[in-house]
């Protein structure tokens, strides 16, 4: 039976039985009404109307569930689906919005996986060029001024270190920001050594003493997962060096208690606040999904924010 004859139905039966009871009852209208006639009448209608606002919020009880579900969902933080209850129509709908969400899921992490998968290619094309050529011409440049500077006169040969000292914080900062962008150490030495040069690099920049916990006996997550694990801990110590004005931090990856890999990073900062997620957090969530993880982010114990990443083992995934 269809929504519309459902809800038909109800008020068809709601006004037959006020009818039948117009019919047997006691009741009269006369002409003019006396008062007794018009309160025993609006009795009968308030009757009526609450029998049938009663009748209709519990045959519709499912569309406000599904409702609230609309107004709720993201796709970046998958919950529940919307429980299928209710006849008919209504339960069509909420199965045809759950599929719906399905793939919309699915669509969005192939588009994301499609869209990081460049990201990182284009990532890797710049961070070659910065190293090979760009790194290649300033060391040409620093062993070229080396040579002059040498025989060069007191006062130039002292301007000349000078421009020595520049261009070598120069060749020193392209090939930080060449890691940064594309990772060497994580394809060399393992997920451990790049998170903790990346731990190293960020107390070295910014200050901020950085504290450290890595489990030795990790199995191997694989190269996706590795890298989604490392851009989330490269994201959140950008976030803290720059937002989180925070004295310290500490960083763990560890197996948890459901025999996850979880990543946590904890500072003392000010905290998230009402503050809007950007796009950094957004990618996060992204990255995260597209590998299964869950992350969250929240207040830390202590104060501050805390990060955490739990990543499905492969063979906790079998």
């Amino acid at each position: 039976m269809s929504l519309f004859w459902r809800i038909f139905l109800l008020n068809a039966a709601v006004l037959t039985a006020a009818t039948l009871l117009l019919l047997i009852g006691p009741a009269t209208v006369s002409t003019p009404v006396a008062l007794t006639e018009a309160l025993i009448l609006t009795a009968g209608l308030a009757v009526t109307l609450v029998a049938n606002a009663a009748v209709l919020r519990i045959g519709l009880a499912p569309l406000r569930r599904l409702t609230r579900a609309m107004t709720t969902i993201d796709l970046l933080r998958p919950g529940p689906r919307p429980a299928v209850t209710g006849r008919a129509g209504i339960a069509d709908l909420i199965t045809a919005f759950n599929a719906m969400l399905d793939r919309l899921e699915a669509e969005r992490a192939t588009s994301n996986a499609r869209a990081l998968s460049a990201q990182e290619s284009e990532r890797h094309r710049i961070a070659q060029e910065l190293h090979d050529e760009i790194g290649q011409t300033l060391t040409a440049v620093l062993l070229e001024l080396k040579r002059v500077a040498d025989h060069a006169p007191e006062p130039t040969r002292t301007d000349l270190h000078e421009v020595q000292e520049i261009t070598r914080a120069s060749l020193d900062e392209i090939r930080r920001i060449a890691r940064r962008l594309r990772p060497g150490v994580l394809d060399e030495l393992g997920l451990v050594s790049a998170l903790k040069a990346l731990a190293d690099e960020t107390a070295g920049h910014t200050g901020i003493t950085v504290h450290r916990s890595f489990d030795t006996d990790l199995p191997n997550l694989g190269t996706e997962k590795e890298l989604v694990v490392y851009r989330v801990a490269q994201e959140s110590l950008t976030n803290i060096a720059r937002h989180a004005q925070a004295h310290s931090l500490h960083i763990a990856l560890r197996r948890n208690t459901t025999d996850e890999i979880q990543l946590r990073i904890r500072d003392d900062g000010r905290g998230l606040g009402d503050t809007p997620e950007g796009a950094g957090i957004r990618g996060m969530r992204e990255r995260a999904l597209l590998i299964g993880a869950h992350l969250t982010l929240g207040p830390g114990p202590g104060g501050g924010t805390e990060v955490r990443l739990d990543v499905p083992t492969p063979t906790r995934e079998q």
